[in-house]
């Protein structure tokens, strides 16, 4: 009988965890979220990533605070944007969603934060694709740690995706294989009111609104520091 009143709360804190994720995970407040989840990671001392890295990423995604309740289940969910480089600037926010994979020990049942970093163009493509798998699709590895990448760092020939994870306040790479990535349609409908599919939006193709440059700006900021 006690085992079964706790299996009835644990399932009724996870529909409640899922309910406010999803009353929080509103396109405009991931946008802001997303943008603070970089500034408190890049804004640390001796931690985040390195300039050279971040400099070097052709594309940016992140995932503010994957879905707690979903780790009751053993599930692991998570919705996030992405913005790519493009000549004039960061192109416009696109919405996406990760299932599965394997996210490491480290998360456990907690909340976490992704960073993905895409690094070349063969990365790019794949994300360009609306949906891949990382570890098949595209290779992805821990990304390095630090205010700069150490001079042995082979991290320029690891992998097309470099991965993060922020938990508890402690930020570090993350192996994340298994993971899918798809567009998040009903977010990107809700954020542009129409269909715009990945390619158009991070190619450079769609035009950015206003509440997309939370996040865009915050890109631009540490990117700039990055490149010097």
């Amino acid at each position: 009988m006690k085992k079964l009143l706790l299996l009835c709360v644990v399932v009724c804190l996870a529909a409640t965890s899922f309910a406010a994720e999803e009353e929080d995970n509103k396109p405009v407040e991931r946008i802001k979220a997303a943008a603070t989840v970089l500034d408190e990671i890049q804004g640390t001392s001796d931690k985040g990533i390195p300039e050279e890295v971040l400099g070097s990423a052709e594309c940016v995604a992140v995932v503010p605070s994957m879905l707690k309740g979903g780790f009751v289940f053993g599930a692991r969910y998570g919705r996030g944007v992405a913005s790519c480089r493009t000549p004039k600037g960061w192109s416009a926010p696109a919405f996406f969603s990760i299932t599965g994979g394997s996210f490491g020990l480290q998360i456990g049942g907690q909340a976490v934060d992704l960073v993905m970093l895409i690094m070349n163009q063969q990365g790019m493509d794949n994300l360009l694709a609306n949906k891949f798998k990382l570890g098949a699709d595209a290779s992805v590895a821990a990304g390095p740690v630090g205010r700069h990448a150490a001079a042995d760092t082979d991290w320029t020939m690891r992998a097309q995706v470099l991965s993060y994870s922020r938990a508890r306040g402690v930020f570090a790479g993350l192996e994340l294989n298994g993971a899918v990535l798809k567009q998040d349609k009903s977010s990107t409908y809700e954020f542009y009111n129409k269909m715009v599919p990945f390619k158009t939006a991070l190619s450079g193709e769609a035009a950015a609104p206003d509440t997309a440059y939370p996040f865009l700006s915050t890109l631009a900021k540490w990117a700039k520091t990055a490149s010097k």
